[in-house]
């Protein structure tokens, strides 16, 4: 485990909050790795006060658990949450890019550019911030508030869920082609295959996750 460093800030809580959050979406955490409150203090270079305060809103989120004994540990991927959150994306996100579309909104292509520089790197945090950035523009060009409240109540976990398909997909780049059809049928003001291909998307991440937690499971055995 290697955490970067709190820099001497007075909002230790935020801070130590988004950097443990970012290293369980990136993997620098693994699914069962045990945390304690010392040890992390120790890393990032605060006091445990904090730490614990960060922890505390972790666990809330269902990103930390209680570990047997003492401490507590990165809540492990479970595939019938992940589909059940999927489900949840796929018709927000389906219904995101119909609005933008009928809308006849633009989705800028240099989102899709930057994914790609960044789907062709190895910083994992880079591809998850590019990957929500292409989302949260088709939820802003819907139109529709409510859709931006609803998306922003899961975004702790598709984060992570993201970070999780970008480590174990095979196709990086295929993602960003997944994602250029998608912004294509939209700005082209093509509604029904916009809501079409981006529920696609989220169920062909969802299926890929899934499969790699089954045969990642088997080969533990």
């Amino acid at each position: 485990m290697s955490l970067t460093k709190i820099p001497d800030r007075t909002d230790f809580v935020e801070l130590v909050y988004t950097n443990l959050r970012d290293a369980i979406s990136d993997g620098s955490l693994q699914p069962g790795e045990r945390v304690t409150q010392e040890d992390l203090a120790a890393q990032l270079n605060v006091s445990r006060s904090p730490v614990l305060q960060a922890l505390r809103l972790l666990k809330k989120d269902g990103l930390l658990q209680d570990a047997p004994g003492r401490g507590l540990i990165v809540t492990r991927l479970e595939p019938q949450h992940i589909v059940q959150l999927y489900q949840i994306r796929g018709a927000l996100d389906a219904l995101a890019a119909k609005l933008a579309a009928k809308a006849q909104k633009k989705i800028p292509i240099r989102l899709i550019d930057r994914g790609r520089e960044a789907a062709s790197g190895d910083n994992v945090g880079a591809m998850i911030e590019a990957d929500i950035s292409f989302h949260e523009a088709i939820y802003e060009a819907s139109g529709n508030a409510l859709i931006v409240e609803n998306a922003a109540l899961h975004w702790v976990h598709l984060r992570r869920l993201m970070g999780a398909v970008l480590q174990s997909s095979s196709s990086l780049q295929g993602i960003w082609d997944q994602h250029q059809c998608i912004a294509e049928a939209i700005n082209n003001g093509d509604a029904q295959l916009a809501a079409q291909l981006s529920e696609q998307h989220a169920e062909i991440a969802c299926g890929e996750l899934v499969d790699h937690l089954k045969h990642s499971s088997r080969d533990a055995a």
